[in-house]
Order: structure tokens, then sequence, then C-alpha cells
């Protein structure tokens, strides 16, 4: 009878770690707490390093049919409106990591990994709460509030940022607030005045505050987000609604023109508190026993590297091979799990560091402001490029 791998959370961690598993020789059961399989309207830029995952998948063709591909990467000074630095995407990002940079809509990536889940053969279960887990030596039972226990070698904790795996494994409480809020919107291109629509990522950098707009849906959409500091009220566990912007255009006052131009020419934003935890500590933190942690489950990051989804595929990526040997009844599983875990929690934690870093660099004032932009002007596609990143795993 073929291992048996329990998955909770149907969103893109969750399917790519299902894909990747059914992939490895596994029985896949997924358990989603929604009544469908969605994903909420926002963009993902997608690095060299995870595109090249999806292209080992066998997605490439579903991938170039949604996404853009970006020729280039622009970042500005907020205040002046003028070129900081470049980086070249398109044909230079493919033969120097050998995939390209893509932006793609987060629904789009979601469909891509759902209809290739399909393919497999995976239980996929909707509306599904689970409600606590035990192990032992040799399987994982997960309680459910309706129905009897479900007994599996592994459960893979792919449930999000505000994961229950992960507080029944670990106990180590919420994420914290960052102080951070993200404005989002996407728009049909074609909707905008012809200079404010574009092919290309261009990221504004401004005192405590950025904004970044790029093409998703083959281009015809343009996706710009926008974030500032600022407390969230009330329960951040549910703290996604829409707003008119009026604390976004009032941050971006001193700002010049044509970033002022973009953000009043676009409706229907929707706000975000953002969290995030400290970056990992250990590989404790990534699996233990039979029950490893994915994604934003395992390691929740702040969007300055915009690598919060890639790293969740890198996961499941990881989690496939690791599953794979596992097949072998002569290794024991919670060794597996653990080398997974080891594969992974050192290069997350410099992700999620590098990200907080980032942010800072990115909302800087003063002294530190003008050492940035005379680094980006100097320097450019040397800091821009990310060899450590783009060209691993």
């Amino acid at each position: 009878m073929p291992q048996q791998a329990l998955i909770a959370g149907g969103g893109i961690g969750g399917l790519a770690a299902a894909l990747a598993s059914a992939r490895a020789g596994w029985q896949v059961r997924l358990y989603e707490r929604a009544p469908a399989f969605s994903e909420v309207g926002a963009g993902i830029q997608m690095g060299p390093n995870v595109v090249r995952l999806l292209h080992g998948w066998g997605l490439a063709e579903a991938l170039a049919e949604v996404a853009a591909f970006p020729q280039q990467l622009e970042v500005r000074s907020a205040v002046s409106g003028n070129t900081l630095g470049r980086l070249r995407l398109g044909a230079a990002m493919a033969q120097r990591y050998g995939a390209p940079y893509a932006t793609i809509h987060r629904a789009d990536l979601h469909g891509i990994l759902l209809d290739a889940v399909r393919q497999e053969d995976v239980t996929l279960k909707r509306n599904h709460t689970l409600s606590r887990f035990t192990q032992t030596a040799d399987a994982v039972t997960v309680q459910t509030p309706d129905g009897p226990p479900i007994e599996g070698d592994v459960l893979v904790g792919a449930d999000g940022l505000w994961s229950p795996v992960r507080q029944w494994l670990l106990g180590d409480g919420p994420p914290r607030s960052t102080g951070h809020l993200a404005y989002r919107a996407m728009v049909p291109q074609a909707g905008l005045p012809e200079a404010l629509r574009s092919s290309q990522i261009t990221v504004w950098l401004g005192p405590q505050l950025h904004v970044v707009r790029y093409p998703v849906r083959g281009g015809e959409w343009l996706n710009v987000v926008g974030i500032v500091h600022g407390q969230a009220q009330g329960d951040l566990d549910n703290w996604d609604h829409g707003t008119d912007a009026a604390e976004l255009r009032a941050a971006l006052a001193g700002t010049c023109a044509p970033l002022q131009d973009l953000v009043r020419a676009i409706d229907g934003w929707r706000l975000w508190a953002l969290c995030d935890r400290p970056p990992m500590q250990g590989a404790y933190q990534h699996a233990l026993g039979r029950v490893a942690l994915l994604g934003d489950a395992a390691h929740p990051m702040r969007p300055y590297l915009a690598q919060g989804a890639g790293m969740a595929i890198e996961d499941a990526a990881e989690l496939g091979r690791v599953l794979a040997y596992a097949l072998d009844p002569a290794l024991d599983m919670p060794t597996m799990l653990n080398r997974y875990a080891l594969n992974r929690w050192q290069r997350n934690a410099r992700v999620q560091a590098r990200a907080i870093r980032n942010g800072q660099i990115f909302h800087a004032s003063g002294v530190m402001r003008w050492g940035r932009d005379a680094s980006l002007k100097l320097l450019g596609e040397r800091l821009l490029n990310l060899p450590w990143l783009y060209g691993s795993p």
C-alpha cells in the first residue's frame, strides 16, 4: 500500500506539496477548510529559482499562457521620479539562471497548480477542518470535528500565516505585526492612460514607503502595491478589506507626480496588515517527528524580496525529493523529514532576514536614503542581481 501524506491547506504551498508528493509516489489527501479552492486577487513575482522548478514539473506551457515576463526591473526615487538602477530580466535572466523572471496573478498560479494536482491521484477535500493531530513512531493521526480520525504516514502543515498545525506542533503563538500596511490593486491596462501602463517592473522607493507595479495576465492587467508604515486595528487574522486608499494617497503627498497619478487612477484597492515571524532559528521549526511545516506556516516573510510564494514552492520541491527517498522501508520517516528541514531552514532564514533588511533599505530616510540612492546609481545591476537566490536551489 502506498504511503499516505496528509496535507493541511489548499493554497499555493499546499497544492505544490500535493503535486510533488504525488509525483514522488505517495498517496496524497489534501484538506482545505474553505468551501472552494481559490486565491485572492493579488500579484506574485517569481524569480528564476521558482520558475525553473515549475518548468521542471512540466508547467512551462501553462505558465506561459497566463504569466507576464518583464524585460526589466527599474528602481526609481519616489520623491524625484529619477531612475536609480536597473536589472535586466527576460533573456538575460534566462541565460544566466536557466529560467526567466515572471509576474503572475496569484489566482492564475493557483489554478495552474490545481489543474496539475487534479491530473494526479490526489484526494481533494474542501470545507474540511482539521482540529488536532497525534503522532506515534508508526503514524500520524488527524482529528476532525465531525468525522472519524484520519491516519497517515506524514502530516504537512501548509495552512498559511495563521497555521493551526504550527500551533499544535510548536505552540509558539501568533505571528507578529510588522507595522506595515499593504495597499493592493489590480486593473486592466486598457482602462489606464497610456502613460501609466507598463510592461516592466517598476519600484519607487520613498521615506517610510514604497510602491511597485508590474504586469500580469500576459501583460493585459497591471498589479500595483503600495506599502506604508502604519498600525492595523482589530483582528489581524481577518484583516483584509476594501479601502478607498485615502491614507495611501496622503502618504504619497510628497512624491513625484507620475506616482501620484498612478495611484489616483486606480479604484478598488484592498488593504492588508503585514505580519511575519522572526527568521527561522533551527530545523525543528520545519519538521518534528512525522509532521512538517511548509511555506508561510513555517517561515512567513515580508514581501521585500518577493519570495514568499517562491520559498513555499521550493519547500514543496524539496519535500517531494525527500519523500521519494522515504519510500525505502529501511529509512524511518522522522529522519527523512528532518533531512527536509535541514535542507531548507537556513535558506528560508536567510531570505526572511534579507527581506527585513530590504524593507529598511526601501523605506530609508536621511543619510541612509542618500547612501542607498548613490549605491544604486553607481552599482545598479550588481546590487539588484542576486545569484545566491536566483541560482538556487
